[in-house]
């Protein structure tokens, strides 16, 4: 079962697309965080969503909110689709230990070995305020993230 709004955000720690390690700890007390897991890079939906994350960059990076998209890709593949993409913000590589952190928030899909669409927003203290979980194919309303936002 994935976390609920209200929930304490599990803190993780994993290496982005520039083998950079970040935690969600250290946001704690500094910015909202906008925890977002997608299945994989390079497919269809997740690429048309992480692009018009991208070209809304502004509602989501800012001097208080963070965006952070965690798929259980390589960094080396994350490196790759960023680059391609041109996407500016972090891109964590849950790979190894395989899916801890997805597994972590309730939104791993065992039999597919990849995360489910999951977006979690997370306050300054790091409490869960607001979720969504769609299935594997269905896109996400970038439009709920930004009220959901504005709402904290």
């Amino acid at each position: 079962m994935a976390i609920q709004v209200g929930d304490k955000a599990p803190d993780f720690e994993l290496k982005d697309n520039h083998g950079r390690t970040v935690r969600l700890s250290d946001f704690r007390g500094e910015k909202n965080v906008v925890l977002l897991f997608y299945p994989f890079a390079f497919t269809g939906v997740c690429t048309g969503e992480l692009c018009a994350l991208r070209d809304n960059l502004p509602k989501f990076v800012n001097d208080d909110t963070q965006l952070l998209a965690v798929s259980n890709d390589s960094i080396h593949t994350l490196r790759v689709f960023a680059e391609q993409e041109n996407l500016e913000y972090p891109l964590l590589s849950d790979f190894w230990p395989h899916g801890d952190t997805s597994r972590a928030y309730g939104v791993f899909d065992g039999n597919k070995g990849c995360a489910l669409r999951g977006t979690f927003i997370i306050d300054k203290e790091g409490v869960v305020r607001w979720t969504v979980v769609n299935d594997l194919p269905d896109a996400r309303d970038l439009n709920d993230y930004v009220k959901a936002l504005e709402a904290l």
